[in-house]
């Protein structure tokens, strides 16, 4: 297997191996167990002495395919797929704190994350204090002698900020704490957080690696120190493991994961220069678009900009909820990432829980509402876009 290989390479190849029948397209191994020929080999086997598989649990020759191709693609020495991008997140954090340490998370985060730092950890006697991640010196000023932990999800769901990564590693480093970064609006095509300084990677697979909408899935990558240390026992006991079937389907989404993501960010970026020209629109938010409000970070630590525009309709809820019933392409879900285009309207449903004073500091109005660009031809998304906005009113 070439190292050199480049993504797109990787994508289709790397990390395939052959039952042996020699198929072309990766095995399901629909297993629980494994047999042993002799009691000697299992004894062997549970002690570490060979390698192996044990239990479906702890890992299959289907999971550890997928789990090979994204540690190439993401430059990662080893991995661990969960069932779903929450128990990424939730492993990744979970897995190496205890009753006493401190978590120091960027505010701007998808509900759900926000809710497992705010109000799941602090349950188990870890304590948790929200920031503006935009700016590096609330980092510094969160710490505490029993940090642990750094979160951050860049850019973010779904105000699209941004977060100086290396920034926040350096801070991280210097008091022995750990960078975990949520990497899905960005990809891991566009922006590689190991790279500049995380330690641990998260993903929510069912968005842009499986891109189609058939299934879930998410992964923690990191090095193979930390993984045995922190993730390995956790991830044994507690279950969260991937489905061989639903690894198999991510094997198959991953292969075009270069060429979705392609076609989407260009139809993003169409998207959202279109969208800064209507009088019905307030303000946009892309990170390809030179406004961004972090253009110079996005320019050092990002090579591409996003499948996900963010926007602000002048007339509130009442303009948002008009335009996404107009469409006729873009469908109206809570997914991301999908090859099909999807729109979004968080202050009622992704972001519903916070209230409204958290919401208004992540910059959520009831006019905001978040694209996520499918692959689909870019002339008919304006197009698209073009009538639903004559139902708006200016």
């Amino acid at each position: 297997m070439s190292k050199s290989w480049r993504p797109a390479t990787q994508l289709v190849h790397g990390g395939t191996t052959r039952s042996q029948h020699a198929e072309t397209s990766e095995a399901i191994f629909l297993t629980q167990g494994f047999v042993y020929d002799t009691s000697e080999a299992a004894e062997a086997r549970f002690k570490g002495e060979t390698e192996g598989f044990i239990y479906a649990r702890y890992g299959s020759p289907t999971n550890d395919m997928f789990e090979k191709r994204m540690c190439l693609l993401e430059g990662a020495e080893d991995a661990r797929a969960t069932a779903s991008g929450m128990a990424a997140v939730t492993a990744a954090i979970l897995c190496q704190l205890k009753a006493g340490d401190h978590i120091v998370a960027a505010r701007a985060l998808f509900g759900s994350c926000r809710w497992v730092v705010e109000t799941l950890a602090p349950k188990y006697g870890i304590d948790c204090t929200l920031i503006d991640g935009r700016d590096l010196s609330n980092w510094e000023k969160a710490i505490r002698k029993t940090t642990r932990v750094f979160f951050l999800e860049s850019p973010t769901n779904p105000t699209l900020e941004v977060v100086d990564i290396a920034g926040v590693a350096k801070l991280a480093n210097q008091i022995g704490a750990k960078v975990v970064v949520d990497n899905v609006f960005a990809t891991p095509l566009f922006q590689k957080p190991l790279e500049l300084g995380a330690h641990v990677v998260v993903y929510s697979a069912t968005k842009h690696i499986d891109g189609q909408g058939r299934c879930l899935g998410g992964v923690v990558l990191s090095d193979k120190a930390w993984i045995d240390e922190n993730l390995h026992d956790y991830f044994r006991h507690t279950g969260p493991a991937m489905s061989p079937f639903n690894a198999w389907t991510l094997l198959k989404g991953i292969e075009t994961l270069p060429l979705r993501v392609k076609q989407q960010t260009e139809n993003a970026a169409r998207i959202a220069d279109f969208l800064a020209e209507q009088t019905q629109v307030a303000q946009v938010i892309y990170p390809g678009r030179k406004d961004h409000p972090q253009a110079d970070i996005i320019a050092k630590q990002m090579t591409g900009g996003s499948t996900l525009v963010c926007f602000e309709l002048k007339g509130g809820k009442e303009a948002a909820f008009a335009l996404q019933n107009a469409l006729d392409i873009v469908k109206i879900s809570n997914n991301l990432g999908d090859a099909k285009s999807l729109i979004t309207h968080p202050a009622t449903t992704t972001h519903k829980n916070l209230t409204d004073e958290a919401r208004a500091e992540l910059g959520i109005s009831p006019g905001t509402v978040r694209f996520s660009a499918g692959i689909e031809d870019g002339d008919d998304l304006i197009a698209d876009f073009a009538r639903a906005l004559a139902a708006v009113k200016a």
